[in-house]
């Protein structure tokens, strides 16, 4: 957690993004249907804080680090970087505010210029940017950045291929911090580490949002890492927010039985035995046709009848802590609340119908 924190502080706020790719057929490249990669998402990040952003493989979580930083455009909503609205930015106010906002990326071997020498790579965006006057304070700015992320000055002039994992990644965080953002989006940072080498990064990375106050947009599967690096969580589920919350509530007290689900994965020693993980049934539906009402109904054990009608609103459960969930809409009726079919029977159903095999646990 970053000593500079300042929940009072919003450094950036999204409002109903949303982003729809279309899948275009034809001699026209007519657009037939759309993937819907994220359905109105809104949240804020503080100064100095780190917001992590968390749920199964294709939720929605890089495309959300994506529009934030404009790499992709939204389909629809808005995002605004210290007051400023940063989707209606373009030519050079676009280019000044983009130095605000870095990517750190979640391959070290793929994301790092192979020609390039280390102090290279580290300086393009000050050279890019035109910040520094002399080569000397270029090099000084070179060499202050990777004594920061733990690089020894002998490394300046080698390649990325001389380097391992941990270290290319190091290198990959001293290019996205050398212009001194406010904002780092970190998209899957240590997912093709080491476990070993996993901790170091992640510890790294704490250590510089201390001495820079640096603001994190943390993505990942990961939930022990997660649970280590956040101050607060936002779980995703087929590009919709499942539920939001600072870190210890959401561990501790989690609302959503998608986020329940993710959390009784995690391995659990209970009585000097590692206690058996409930494995979450079905698979993720096709986010081309999401289905109707909750995204999360076709897999939801607690699925009510009004779950496969209605989409539920993000709201205020307990103060600070949202969740999109019928189950604590006090407003429906008793029909409503009426339980849906068990979703590994629909599953089962379904397998029938097309004549796929059912894999039982």
């Amino acid at each position: 957690m970053g000593k500079n924190k300042d929940m009072n502080d919003v450094v950036l706020e999204a409002q109903h993004l949303t982003k729809h790719y279309p899948i275009k057929k034809g001699l026209f490249g007519k657009a037939s249907n759309y993937v819907h990669a994220l359905e109105d998402v809104s949240f804020q990040v503080h100064r100095g804080e780190t917001f992590s952003i968390v749920g199964e493989s294709g939720c929605g979580k890089s495309t959300t680090g994506k529009c934030i930083l404009r790499l992709t455009e939204p389909t629809s909503g808005t995002v605004t970087l210290d007051g400023q609205d940063f989707t209606a930015l373009q030519g050079e106010a676009l280019t000044e505010a983009r130095k605000k906002m870095k990517l750190i990326f979640q391959d070290p071997y793929s994301s790092l210029n192979p020609r390039m020498t280390v102090a290279d790579i580290i300086a393009e965006p000050i050279d890019i940017a035109g910040t520094y006057k002399t080569r000397a304070e270029r090099d000084a700015r070179v060499e202050e950045i990777m004594q920061a992320v733990g690089l020894d000055l002998a490394f300046k002039y080698r390649y990325p291929h001389e380097f391992s994992g941990g270290q290319r990644q190091r290198i990959g965080i001293a290019r996205a911090i050398v212009l001194q953002p406010e904002l780092v989006v970190c998209d899957e940072p240590v997912s093709a580490l080491d476990v070993s080498v996993q901790a170091k990064v992640i510890n790294l990375l704490e250590e510089l949002q201390d001495r820079y106050g640096l603001s994190y947009v943390f993505i990942s599967h990961d939930l022990s890492v997660v649970k280590h690096i956040s101050d607060t969580v936002m779980v995703m589920y087929l590009g919709r927010e499942m539920e939001l919350a600072d870190k210890d509530s959401l561990f501790a007290e989690p609302l959503h039985p998608y986020t329940q689900a993710l959390l009784d994965v995690i391995p659990r020693i209970t009585h000097e035995r590692i206690q058996d993980k409930k494995i979450l049934q079905g698979d993720v539906p096709s986010p081309t046709n999401p289905p109707s009402g909750c995204v999360f109904h076709t897999r939801c054990t607690k699925c009510m009848k009004v779950c496969t009608q209605k989409a539920p609103e993000l709201h205020e459960v307990r103060p600070g802590h949202f969740c999109a969930c019928h189950l604590f809409d006090e407003s429906l009726s008793e029909a409503e609340r009426q339980l849906s079919l068990d979703p590994t029977l629909v599953a089962q159903e379904k397998a029938q119908e097309t004549g796929a095999e059912v894999l039982q646990d």
